[in-house]
């Protein structure tokens, strides 16, 4: 499915990054599970080989070239569609300890059969953001969240930073046309502080990476229900 592994290997080396053979076994498995499951449950418009390669797993995996993951981290990635970026991060860092969340339950059994092909352990949760970060065993419980979403930084930080502890890091993967500025104030009002902005380019495509570090326990009216998030930001 994917481009052969010396191809794929140096397609990471061009970004950066290294690839072994266990690894690009596992993300072939990958690949080939979500272009088949695609064809029942809608889950990326992405099925071309080395777009997958690029767009879907070198692009969640420079997550770790910019941000520092300590030995045993638990990671929550909110949001995650067909498990972008966490899932290829657990392959190329399987000491993190990882939760899976999302809204539809169609993208949590692909992820849960993705899991078990994939020989990943993870912990899935069906739900929204806005309901889960308010249970208490989920509530600032997390060393790292992270979101790779097209929705703004002001949006992403209310339903990402509930989750993580005073000192966690929140990472969201964006574009690079959004004025994160205009996030700082919901950052600031969720306890969080901007810690980075960091702006690069992978095959000609311009990213940007922020984090988020949490400073101080997020309110507890905060994450508001799903449609004051859509009526007003913060």
């Amino acid at each position: 499915m994917l481009p052969e592994f010396e191809l794929s290997c140096s397609e990471f080396k061009a970004a950066g990054l290294e690839l072994t053979r266990e690894q690009y076994d596992k993300l072939d498995i990958y690949a080939k599970f979500l272009v088949e499951y695609n064809e029942k449950v809608n889950l990326t418009a992405i099925t071309e080989p080395k777009e997958i390669l690029r767009k879907h797993f070198i692009d969640s995996i420079m997550l770790l070239k910019f941000v520092n993951i300590p030995l045993n981290s638990s990671l929550i990635d909110v949001g995650t569609g067909a498990g972008f970026p966490s899932v290829p991060i657990k392959i190329f860092r399987p000491d993190i300890r990882l939760t899976l969340l999302d809204s539809l339950n169609k993208r949590i059994d692909f992820l849960k059969q993705l899991c078990d092909k994939l020989e990943i352990e993870a912990e899935f949760i069906h739900g929204r953001a806005e309901d889960i970060s308010k249970l208490p065993e989920y509530r600032e419980k997390f060393d790292f969240s992270c979101a790779r979403a097209v929705a703004n930084m002001s949006l992403l930080s209310e339903l990402c930073i509930p989750f993580i502890k005073i000192n966690g890091l929140f990472a969201a993967m964006k574009g690079p046309n959004e004025d994160i500025s205009l996030g700082a104030n919901a950052v600031e009002i969720l306890g969080g502080s901007i810690e980075t902005q960091q702006e690069y380019k992978l095959f000609d495509e311009s990213r940007k990476i922020v984090v988020v570090k949490k400073i101080s326990q997020t309110p507890p009216k905060y994450p508001r229900n799903s449609s004051q998030i859509k009526k007003k930001a913060l």
